[in-house]
């Protein structure tokens, strides 16, 4: 799987851009946030994500992971697919994007081309809750000077659990017992959590 490509830019336009990386050429589908960012540079770095289907295999680059996030998280509601997705990007920003889905503005999903009063709500249900939770786990309760700390936060959220509560648990362990390596922290969290 494709994380990201970076290399030269041999053509860009609203709507794809075509990287060379290592002698292969790759056609990208982008929107315009993205195009706004790559217009006029010879080299480039496009996060990807890949749909591979029976019939297509395409890849949709983003100018950075937070547009992707929201890529991701659109494709992800029912009856939203890629360019629909791309679609929506290219009319707003993903933070505009999310400020909509969040304060529930159907009326400014539904400005968007492709998107009807039913797809709009659709997403702000789908998606609402989700976005919420996000904010909350992107804020640091206590982002200590502690490294094997942040390591074992790294590897236990990765794992699938709550950032605020693996955070609660560290915090705790590193309170008890601050010389606890990043192997010992996770261990001990595991049994708490």
């Amino acid at each position: 799987m494709l994380e990201f490509i970076h290399g030269d830019i041999l053509e860009v336009n609203p709507a794809y851009v075509v990287m060379q990386n290592q002698g292969l050429g790759y056609f990208v589908n982008i929107s315009l946030n993205t195009y706004s960012s790559l217009s006029g540079r010879d080299q480039g770095l496009v996060y990807i994500h890949e749909i591979v289907r029976e019939d297509a295999y395409m890849l949709y680059g983003f100018a950075d992971k937070q547009e992707r996030e929201t890529f991701r998280n659109l494709i992800s509601v029912n009856g939203v697919g890629a360019n629909t997705a791309a679609m929506m990007l290219s009319s707003l920003s993903p933070e505009e994007i999310k400020t909509a889905i969040t304060q529930e503005q159907v009326n400014t999903l539904k400005a968007i081309k492709g998107i009807g009063a039913k797809s709009a709500q659709r997403i702000i249900v789908d998606l609402k809750d989700k976005l919420a939770k996000e904010d909350a786990a992107g804020e640091i309760i206590a982002p200590t000077d502690n490294t094997n700390q942040e390591e074992a936060l790294s590897a236990l959220v990765t794992l699938g659990f709550s950032k605020k509560q693996v955070e609660k648990v560290l915090e705790q362990l590193t309170n008890e017992q601050p010389d606890l390596n990043v192997e010992s922290l996770v261990k001990k969290a595991l049994k708490k959590l």
